[in-house]
């Protein structure tokens, strides 16, 4: 760390703290050239996720909006909010550890289908018609088929 006074690059570390709100480390640091103390903060880099939408727009991965969209598919059906948050935690830890600065909303949203169709196939098949656009009976109902289909061979 150079030391902002003399530019010496050798300090030595008096003392470190957490910051309030614990998302940084606080140090105080001496320059081991001219003495003089200064402070240092150390944080987490986080990468902003932009999400490639189906016109070509781009916009900041929201992890609210992701939980809304399930919250919505799993209304009135028996699954809690703890395991709608736990689907949006392993999809966001997902995404992040792919290590894209981008990503495509048609992925993201196969990721919730998958979860969705293990967790509630109600669920599953409102979020599909929303997501995939089904534009009349026969498409809800070929998506209903398959997912029969599916579980029978499971079997």
């Amino acid at each position: 760390m150079k030391c902002p006074y003399c530019e010496n690059e050798e300090s030595r570390v008096i003392d470190s703290r957490h910051t309030e709100d614990g998302h940084a480390i606080r140090r105080r640091r001496e320059c081991e050239s001219c003495g003089r103390r200064f402070t240092t903060y150390e944080k987490v880099e986080e990468m902003i996720l932009m999400v490639i939408k189906k016109d070509g727009r781009r916009e900041a991965f929201d992890r609210s909006k992701l939980l809304n969209g399930i919250i919505r598919a799993c209304e009135k059906r028996p699954v809690s909010i703890a395991e709608m948050e736990k689907i949006v935690d392993e999809i966001e830890r997902g995404l992040n550890n792919m290590m894209e600065k981008e990503v495509d909303s048609t992925f993201i949203g196969e990721l919730v289908m998958e979860r969705l169709k293990d967790l509630d196939e109600v669920a599953y098949v409102r979020f599909a018609s929303v997501y995939r656009q089904f534009t009349d009976i026969n498409t809800f109902v070929a998506e209903i088929e398959k997912l029969l289909t599916n579980k029978k061979q499971e079997k």
